[in-house]
C-alpha cells in the first residue's frame, strides 16, 4: 500500500505503526494507539488510509466505543 512518491517532496512515503496519532473531528479529538499511517521519509509529512479516517468517525460519532477516555488540559494564552 505504502512505498508511493509524496505529493510535496521528492520523499517516498513509508508505513509506521505509531504509538499514538491524534485527529480533530468536528466534533472533538480522537487519538488512535499503535496505528498504522504512511510517513514521507523526506518532508514527514502524514498519510491516512480511508479505512483509518472510517474508524475516527465511527469512534466520534459515538457508533464505536473507545476503549477509554482521557481528560485534555486547555488554557488560554
Amino acid at each position: 500500500m505504502y512505498g508511493y512518491k509524496c505529493e510535496y517532496c521528492d520523499g517516498t512515503v513509508n508505513e509506521r505503526i505509531v504509538a499514538r496519532e491524534a485527529f480533530k473531528h468536528k466534533t472533538g479529538f480522537v487519538i488512535l494507539e499503535e496505528v498504522p499511517i504512511g510517513i514521507c521519509n523526506g518532508c514527514g509529512n502524514r498519510y491516512y488510509t480511508a479505512e483509518l479516517l472510517h474508524k475516527v468517525e465511527e469512534v466520534a460519532s459515538g457508533r464505536s466505543l473507545p476503549d477509554r477516555s482521557e481528560l485534555v488540559p486547555v488554557a488560554h494564552v
